[in-house]
C-alpha cells in the first residue's frame, strides 16, 4: 500500500491544498485512519503527539463533505454536519486554521467558537451557516442554548484530546452536546494516550470501532532525549540557565503545576534577564494569543505555561520543553514532551525533579514502561546580582568588577565584601514636627462651663461653642389621654 497523498481519493481542491502545503508522504497515523474514515467507520485512534492527527480526521471529512458543496448564499443550505471538539482554545483555534488551509479552494464553510473572546462575532459566522464547527465545549454550549448552533443535521463527531475531553470535569458538558445530535452519526476519538478507564467510557459512544494504534500506547516520541535532574525549588532556575547556556538553546517550553507558580517564575525569570511570557488559563484570551504569536515570532525565549498548552500545540522548531514542575498526571508528561521533537525533528525534555516528587517519577516509570534514571547536575555558583546586557546575551556583572574569575584582586587577596551604594532618599519632612512644645495661651474670658462648675450650677443654657445643640422635632404623635372611669 502507497503512503504517497497522491494516492488517495481526494477531491480535486483538496489534492490542490495538500500539494501547496507540501504534503508528500502520510504519516503512519494517516496512512491507516483516513482509509477508515473514508469508508465511514467510527475509529479510536492513538498515536504519537506531533504525527498528524489533525490531518488524519480533517482530510477524509471534507472529502466526504464534498457531496454538500454549493455555493448558495443562504444559510439554511449550509447546515453544521461535522463537529470537532477540543479542549482548549488555543488548540481549538489552530486546528480550525489547518480546515480552512485544507478547504481554500473548497466552497465549504469552517469557523471556530471558544471562550474567553466576545460571542457577537461568533453568532454573525454561525448565522452565515457553516458545515464544519471547531468548539470548545463550553462555549459551544452557550451557543446552543442562544439557539445559534443547529446540531440537529451533524453526520461527523470528532473528539481531539479525547482522553481530556472525557475527563470528569469535560463529561458533564460532552454528554449535553451529545444529546442535541443525531442518533446516526460517525464518531472519531483521537488522542496520544488512553487509559483503560477511557477506552471502556469510550465504547458507549462509539459503535463498533475500529481501534488504530501506530505506537505502544502512551509511548513517547523516540526523537526527544529524555533527561532527569535532580534539582531542589530554589536551584531549579539556575539549572534551566546551565542547560539553555550548555546546549545553546534559543527557545523553550516551561511547564509548571500551578497558575500562580506560571505569573512568579516568569517575573523571576525575567529579572534574570531571559526574555519570558506567561500562558495560563487566568489569561485573557487576547493575552494568551498574544504570548502564543510572541513566541512563534521568535521575541519571546521561554514561554512558562501551565498544561492548557500541553494539549496539541503545533509550533515548529522548538528544541527543548522544561518540566519545572514534574507533572501531577502522568499522562500529561507525554503530552509536555510533545511540544518538541514534532514532525520528526530532534528535541531535549528535562524534567527537574526535587526530593518529593519520587511518587509522581514513578507513576511516570509506570505510564510509559521505561526506567528512569535521576541524574545529579552540577550548578555554577551563584552569582551576584547584575544584568543582561543586548537582551540575555552578555551578562555584566556589576560586583565583580576590577576582580578575576577566581574573585580575587591582582594581588591574590580576598578583597572586603563590596557595599551597595544604594541609599534610600530622604523623606522630606514638615518643619511643624520638630518645633518644641508650645503651651496654648490662655483665653481672656473663662469658658462657660468653667464658670458654672466654679458656682456649682450646671451650665444647661450656656453651651461651649463646639457643642451642637440639640434640633426641636415637632411631636408627631402625642400620647394618648387614658379615659375617666365610668360613674357607677
Amino acid at each position: 500500500m502507497s503512503n504517497s497523498y497522491s494516492s488517495l481519493t481526494l477531491a480535486e481542491p483538496l489534492k490542490r491544498a495538500v500539494a501547496e502545503m507540501g504534503y508528500e508522504t502520510m504519516t503512519p497515523i494517516q496512512a491507516q485512519a483516513i482509509p477508515v474514515v473514508l469508508s465511514g467507520q467510527d475509529v479510536m485512534g492513538a498515536a504519537q503527539t506531533g504525527t498528524g492527527k489533525t490531518a488524519a480526521f480533517s482530510l477524509p471529512l471534507l472529502q466526504r463533505l464534498m457531496q454538500h458543496e454549493n455555493s448558495s448564499a443562504s444559510p439554511a443550505r449550509h447546515p453544521v454536519r461535522a463537529l470537532v471538539l477540543l479542549p482548549t482554545r488555543e488548540l481549538a483555534d489552530q486546528v480550525a486554521q489547518q480546515i480552512a488551509l485544507y478547504a481554500k479552494y473548497t466552497k465549504l464553510r469552517s469557523t471556530v467558537v471558544f471562550g474567553g473572546m466576545d460571542m457577537k462575532p461568533q453568532t454573525i459566522e454561525l448565522k452565515k451557516g457553516v458545515e464544519v464547527l471547531v468548539a470548545t465545549p463550553g462555549r459551544l454550549l452557550d451557543h446552543i442554548e442562544a439557539k445559534n448552533a443547529i446540531l440537529n443535521q451533524v453526520e461527523y463527531v470528532v473528539l481531539d484530546e479525547a482522553d481530556r475531553m472525557l475527563d470528569i470535569g469535560f463529561l458533564p458538558d460532552l454528554q449535553r452536546i451529545l444529546s442535541y445530535l443525531p442518533k446516526s452519526r460517525t464518531t472519531l476519538l483521537f488522542s496520544a494516550t488512553f487509559s483503560p478507564e477511557i477506552k471502556r467510557l469510550a465504547g458507549s459512544y462509539l459503535q463498533n470501532p475500529v481501534t488504530i494504534e501506530v505506537a505502544r500506547p502512551n509511548e513517547t516520541a523516540s526523537t526527544v532525549e529524555q533527561r532527569f535532574f535532580s534539582a531542589q525549588d530554589d536551584d531549579k532556575r539556575r539549572a534551566i540557565r546551565k542547560v539553555l547556556k550548555e546546549r545553546a538553546i534559543r527557545q523553550a517550553f516551561v511547564f509548571v503545576n500551578s497558575k500562580l507558580g506560571c505569573a512568579r517564575l516568569t517575573r523571576a525569570l525575567e529579572r534574570d534577564g531571559l526574555r519570558a511570557a506567561a500562558l495560563h488559563g487566568d489569561k485573557s484570551q487576547d493575552e494568551r494569543l498574544k504570548a502564543l504569536e510572541a513566541f512563534k515570532a521568535g521575541e519571546v525565549d521561554l514561554l512558562v505555561c501551565t498544561d492548557v498548552a500541553a494539549r496539541g500545540l503545533d509550533i515548529k522548531d522548538v528544541p527543548a520543553v522544561f518540566n519545572y514542575d514534574v507533572p501531577f498526571n502522568a499522562e500529561d508528561y507525554v503530552h509536555r514532551i510533545g511540544r518538541t521533537g514534532r514532525a520528526g525533528a530532534s528535541g531535549l525534555a528535562v524534567t527537574l525533579v526535587a526530593s518529593s516528587d519520587a511518587r509522581l517519577v514513578a507513576e511516570i516509570e509506570k505510564l510509559t514502561k521505561k526506567k528512569i534514571e535521576v541524574e545529579a547536575i552540577e550548578l555554577d555558583e551563584e552569582r551576584p546580582r547584575g544584568r543582561f546586557n543586548d537582551g540575555h546575551r552578555a551578562w555584566r556583572d556589576e560586583g565583580r568588577e576590577g576582580r578575576s574569575r577566581e574573585g580575587r584582586d591582582e594581588a591574590g587577596e580576598s578583597p572586603a565584601p563590596r557595599r551597595s551604594s544604594y541609599r534610600a532618599p530622604a523623606v522630606a519632612r514638615d518643619p511643624f514636627f520638630d518645633k518644641p512644645y508650645e503651651a496654648r495661651p490662655q483665653a481672656s474670658e473663662p469658658a462657660s462651663w468653667e464658670v458654672a462648675l466654679k458656682a456649682g450650677v450646671p451650665a444647661r443654657g450656656a453651651l461651649s461653642a463646639n457643642i451642637k445643640p440639640r434640633r426641636k422635632l415637632a411631636a408627631l404623635f402625642k400620647a394618648p389621654v387614658a379615659a375617666e372611669p365610668a360613674a357607677q
